[in-house]
């Protein structure tokens, strides 16, 4: 019978050299209870203080001192280009707008598939590709993007998909109140 490894800390890509390597995708690398498992076919049970986001090249530290390399594996994404980086610069600001986890490179952003948001991008000049790729988007400034650490002083959620940002969000970006229904 093998004892499981315990993994309570993450560190850096800078920390030691590991010893084996966990490929998962970007829902799976969102967690703080849970076991994995690893190329090399270990069971890891994961067990963080708070939920987060493993970034790709984060090291898992085991309760023994070694290391576990995390890797983002290849998933189905949308390649986003633009002709000119200020045309690629106003793309991003719309998928932020939208909340959208994306990946930005110098010449490209990655996002999820999601056939709406192509049409909305390809209706605003992007050349948008299908592609299969690791992804490792920005973490924003407001923690790692998967939930809000800010307040909007609004509870609803952030699906903007099938809403135009004109007419979900005001000048400030911030979702508008709904119009009085005051039946006076």
């Amino acid at each position: 019978m093998s004892v499981m490894l315990v993994a309570r800390a993450v560190a850096g890509s800078e920390a030691s050299n590991p010893f084996d390597v966990a490929t998962l995708d970007y829902d799976a690398r969102y967690l703080r209870r849970a076991v994995i498992r690893t190329t090399g076919g270990r069971e890891v049970l994961v067990d963080l203080a708070e939920a987060q986001t493993l970034r790709h090249g984060a090291r898992l530290v085991l309760e023994d001192g070694r290391a576990i390399a995390v890797e983002a594996a290849p998933e189905a994404l949308a390649e986003v280009r633009a002709e000119t980086p200020l045309a690629l610069a106003r793309l991003a600001w719309h998928l932020g707008n939208r909340h959208l986890p994306t990946q930005i490179e110098a010449d490209r952003l990655l996002i999820r598939r999601d056939h709406v948001i192509e049409h909305m991008l390809a209706h605003r000049g992007a050349r948008v590709t299908p592609v299969e790729a690791p992804f490792d988007p920005e973490g924003g400034a407001y923690g790692d993007g998967r939930t809000h650490g800010h307040a909007h002083g609004h509870a609803h959620e952030h699906d903007h998909h099938h809403a135009d940002a004109a007419q979900a969000h005001g000048a400030d970006g911030h979702v508008a109140a709904p119009a009085s229904r005051d039946p006076r």
